[in-house]
């Protein structure tokens, strides 16, 4: 089974037949002990470092579909390398199109997948209320914004009852965690603790829903929620609200109060606050057991895992596109 492998330190990729090679290399140019990766076993590559890595290099990991996200020293996601295309449809490539180009057909997929973000994150809220925070007020503000959904006639009107939904909801961050504040919701750069693991962890979502479009035949590049720009899967910012709240917060939350993640874990700097390494690992690999992990999936009547869940919900949208079966967002039961 494919996985995905993190680069946290800066060195060279190189390739052994059908391997790949990664050494390690420190800040004065020592070279560590290589790692060898066969290319069967590889899903994803995320680079935190420099990675040292030649044209040959990228050709072969775009003829095994591998795809390499890149991150800078603060954490931020700076791109992908994805291999070409190779699902794409020119049908879907033409109902995808015309979906964002019909304004009707647009702003009914954009608040479907207002609609499903603000469920999960209502789930999440109900269920520190029911052990023992006190959430109340949060809950009936969010759910009368859920009551707007529906009447938004215009894409910045929904962005607008998203924005209410969201910030109510990381208000109510300070009753859920133990030992650490939020404060006001800080981007570029985080300014604290909490800040910085939301922007680390919603980069991480981005880039799995990336990873999950590219294996289907939806074009990355074409959403109806946020608008397309520019060097950007806009369709992945789509498809990562509905699952922020269930991978992401959900994380953050269990790590914080179990005292996983302490204060000792992030650097304070002029310019905000990071993740040292330790803490990226930490949280990575708490990310990639939450996508491990399966459950009974109450549609299909198998355990499927949260990565899997991910992709289901592209098929989803496939079939809404070509008019096959009507999308209904991904909303948490538990």
């Amino acid at each position: 089974m494919k996985k995905s492998y993190y680069l946290f330190n800066p060195g060279r990729l190189s390739r052994k037949d059908n391997t790949l090679c990664f050494t390690p290399v420190d800040e004065h140019g020592n070279e560590g002990q290589p790692r060898h990766i066969p290319i069967e076993g590889v899903d994803n590559l995320y680079c935190f470092g420099s990675l040292d890595a030649n044209s040959a290099m990228y050709n072969f990991l775009g003829k095994n579909h591998v795809s390499v996200h890149f991150f800078d020293y603060y954490e931020h996601y700076t791109g992908s390398f994805m291999a070409k295309e190779y699902l794409l449809a020119g049908k879907m490539q033409v109902e995808q199109t015309r979906a964002y180009l019909t304004p009707k057909k647009r702003m009914e997929i954009a608040r479907l997948l207002v609609e499903g973000a603000a469920a999960n994150i209502l789930r999440n809220l109900k269920y520190y209320q029911a052990r023992g925070r006190d959430l109340s007020v949060p809950i009936e503000r969010i759910s009368q914004y859920i009551l707007l959904i529906p009447n938004a006639q215009r894409i910045d009107e929904l962005m607008g009852i998203e924005g209410n939904i969201r910030q109510t909801y990381y208000e109510a961050f300070g009753a859920i965690i133990t030992d650490f504040e939020m404060g006001n919701r800080t981007k570029q750069p985080p300014l604290n603790e909490v800040n910085a693991l939301i922007s680390f962890g919603n980069m991480m979502c981005y880039t799995v829903c990336l990873d999950q479009i590219y294996h289907t035949q939806l074009n990355p590049t074409i959403s109806f929620l946020h608008e397309p720009g520019a060097r950007r899967y806009s369709l992945a910012l789509d498809l990562a609200e509905i699952f922020k709240p269930l991978l992401i917060d959900r994380t953050i939350f269990s790590l914080l109060n179990k005292r996983q993640i302490q204060a000792t874990d992030f650097r304070m700097e002029l310019n905000g606050c990071t993740l040292k390494e330790g803490g990226r690992k930490l949280f990575v690999q708490a990310l990639e057991d939450r996508l491990k992990e399966t459950f009974k999936h109450r549609s299909l009547g198998r355990n499927v895992s949260y990565r899997h869940l991910v992709k289901l919900e592209c098929y989803k949208l496939s079939k809404h596109l070509l008019g096959i079966e009507t999308y209904r967002p991904f909303k948490m039961m538990w």
